[in-house]
């Protein structure tokens, strides 16, 4: 038998997520609750008439849009299959065996996958009432730190920080180690946070942030994301990427995307809009809901039972929303937000469990 080196046998497989039959509803992938904006659906069917080509490995016109939308220097714009490929190849180009990967108690699980298939250690800092601690991740630096890594908004907890708490971090932390700020749901908070306050920490050289087309933009099938980084980190960056990672279609849809910013907050208004009177009805309902700057909401029962037969409960109305035991959280679930109609019937479902 042929067998991989131990470290990569001893990864666990990937877990399919269980999407449930034909007639489930899903509320456990935090996809968009609303179509793609119509210019974008049109630039990808458009150039599909170009499919015999390799798509070109610069991204140019995706850069270029990305650039205008927020004022950046296009030739620090990255470009990846999904936030995760940009992620997975930061952490093989920053850490390795016996370096340490710092996150926090409920950040994006990916990165300590790709941690372990570096054979890095991954550590996990305090959260503070279910929301990042800058404090507590500086208690947890050590050495051996190479990477500080934070989701913000957090996934999935749905809570932010502010942006003066991320400038508080990079400014407290070792300049030899790299922060990267995972901000795949920024757009639901860019209206209270300015985002070029934190694009502007990349001109430090040591700080990395990525963003997704995935949520707010509607492609999560498309599987385009992007970072901002120093030319320094750039250039290693791009030696670990597919060069020919995003594909002719998702691209040109992601830049008409981008420049559709009036459908993009249009998206994000109406998704707060559901979720906040999802929220409160869940806190009606005896619930524990943080509030969310996302498009989801994590739902916290009073027992791990209760979230086990609420789950149980929904997935007989073929409603299906994520369980959070990975996470440590096995008393929540978690709900992406959907069209009214399905968030109804989640209400229902759950006044019937909590009654």
């Amino acid at each position: 038998m042929i067998r991989p080196i131990p470290h990569v046998g001893a990864i666990a497989a990937y877990a399919l997520a269980d999407l449930g039959g034909p007639k489930t509803i899903s509320l456990a992938q935090n996809e968009s609750a609303f179509p793609a904006s119509p210019n974008a659906i049109a630039a990808g069917q458009a150039a599909m008439a170009d499919m015999p080509l390799y798509p070109d490995p610069e991204w140019p016109d995706l850069r270029l849009a990305i650039a205008e939308v927020h004022g950046l220097d296009p030739s620090n714009i990255f470009c990846g299959a999904g936030s995760m490929e940009l992620i997975g190849c930061l952490i093989r180009a920053y850490a390795g065996q016996g370096d340490r990967v710092l996150g926090t108690d409920y950040g994006y699980a990916f990165v300590a996958s790709a941690a372990v298939q570096v054979q890095a250690d991954y550590v996990k800092a305090r959260e503070v009432d279910l929301t990042v601690s800058v404090d507590d991740i500086l208690s947890a630096v050590t050495p051996k730190t190479r990477i500080v890594f934070v989701c913000n908004p957090g996934n999935p907890t749905g809570t932010v920080i502010p942006n003066a708490e991320i400038v508080r971090l990079r400014t407290s932390l070792p300049k030899k180690v790299l922060l990267v700020v995972d901000q795949a749901y920024a757009e639901f908070s860019d209206a209270e946070h300015d985002p070029a306050e934190v694009f502007a920490m990349i001109q430090r050289g040591d700080t990395v942030i990525t963003r997704t087309f995935s949520k707010a933009y509607g492609l999560a099938g498309a599987r385009v994301g992007w970072a901002y980084a120093p030319p320094e980190i750039g250039a290693e960056l791009r030696k670990l990427l597919n060069p020919n990672n995003v594909s002719i279609p998702s691209q040109a849809a992601a830049a008409a995307a981008m420049r559709d910013q009036t459908h993009m907050r249009e998206v994000v208004a109406k998704t707060a809009n559901i979720r906040d009177a999802f929220t409160e009805n869940g806190r009606a309902l005896g619930l524990t809901v943080p509030q969310s700057h996302t498009n989801f909401v994590l739902l916290r029962f009073a027992s791990v039972d209760q979230a086990q037969r609420a789950d149980a409960a929904l997935r007989a109305e073929n409603l299906l929303m994520r369980g959070m035991g990975g996470y440590g959280l096995g008393d929540c679930l978690r709900a992406t937000i959907c069209a009214p109609g399905v968030m109804k019937r989640a209400r229902d479902v759950l006044e019937g469990v909590l009654s």
